[in-house]
């Protein structure tokens, strides 16, 4: 990407399952932004997301591009008819609505750059943080669902859709009976692990649930087998993980990340021979540095990027 394409001045909109963030400006040390409810009427999301946009850039100037990184299952083959578009998601009033096609209507002049939320999050972390100089990493985020992106060779994987990591099934652990919150799978990594999943499981949502709680120990021992499955699937150099139930809640982002380096060790038994996931597994599992500002910082790069390709 030329310099003139990562100095650009873009709009971002993160598009997650509780809200939506949306930004603009250049990178993650220059942007002004802002949150919306993403609740079940996207009209009048899309219409305070494209009047904020709109005001912003008469403050700052014209915008060169946007970058759309959405929560899915989402259409990203351009030659589909339904590109640009959520598709099956169990979020109410958002089934088949055309994201990328409402955000053009409003800026029909300037390129619009559209990938799944977490895709984008792995973006912003492989131009700005804990993915910077690394070709092959996963990006996982824990909270209103669980999805995660994968960066193999220094490109983003797509695929037949996208990668859907999250509804992977997993081995339950002995004794427990909880039935799981997905509505399509019931028991997947989402409906065991994601925010929603601990607050069915405990009654207690995530952020308030006490470190000593069972239900700790059940959602690090999941995350730790899905982890595993992914570092022998994709042998990435590292796996970041970020969203809400990343933070631990009273348990604390340092103990959470803590059990599933021990976890993900337990799970694979020394089968894969790496310093990396041995003495070195404190570099292989982290949260992002980006923080909760990786999938909007994302959404910059990937209007950046579009930019460039223009």
């Amino acid at each position: 990407m030329d310099r003139q394409s990562k100095d650009a001045l873009v709009g971002a909109i993160e598009a997650g399952g509780t809200k939506f963030v949306c930004a603009v400006g250049t990178s993650p040390h220059d942007i002004d932004r802002v949150e919306f409810p993403t609740g079940d009427n996207p009209d009048q999301v899309f219409s305070a997301v494209t009047d904020w946009l709109g005001k912003q850039q008469g403050a700052r100037g014209m915008l060169q591009g946007i970058g759309i990184g959405s929560f899915g299952p989402v259409d990203l083959d351009p030659a589909s008819p339904s590109y640009g578009c959520i598709t099956s998601t169990p979020k109410s009033g958002w089934q088949n609505i055309n994201i990328l096609g409402a955000v053009k209507r409003m800026f029909p002049d300037i390129p619009v750059a559209f990938d799944t939320d977490v895709n984008a999050a792995a973006l912003g972390e492989y131009r700005w943080g804990n993915g910077a100089g690394l070709q092959d990493f996963v990006y996982v985020t824990i909270g209103t669902g669980i999805g995660a992106g994968g960066m193999v060779g220094g490109k983003l994987l797509h695929g037949l859709v996208h990668p859907e990591m999250g509804h992977m099934r997993l081995a339950r652990i002995p004794g427990d009976t909880f039935a799981g919150v997905c509505p399509a799978h019931g028991a997947c990594w989402e409906g065991l692990c994601s925010g929603p999943a601990l607050l069915a499981r405990s009654g207690i949502p995530a952020e308030l649930l006490p470190p000593e709680h069972e239900s700790w120990l059940l959602e690090t021992q999941y995350i730790a087998a899905a982890i595993a499955n992914i570092v022998c699937v994709l042998s990435p150099r590292r796996v970041i993980i970020g969203g809400s139930v990343r933070k631990g809640g009273q348990l604390g982002q340092d103990r959470f990340f803590q059990m599933i380096r021990e976890g993900v060790q337990t799970v694979l038994n020394g089968y894969i021979v790496s310093p990396a996931l041995n003495e070195d597994i404190d570099s292989f599992i982290v949260p992002p540095l980006l923080g909760d500002d990786a999938g909007v910082c994302g959404a910059i790069a990937l209007a950046q990027e579009k930019i460039s390709q223009a």
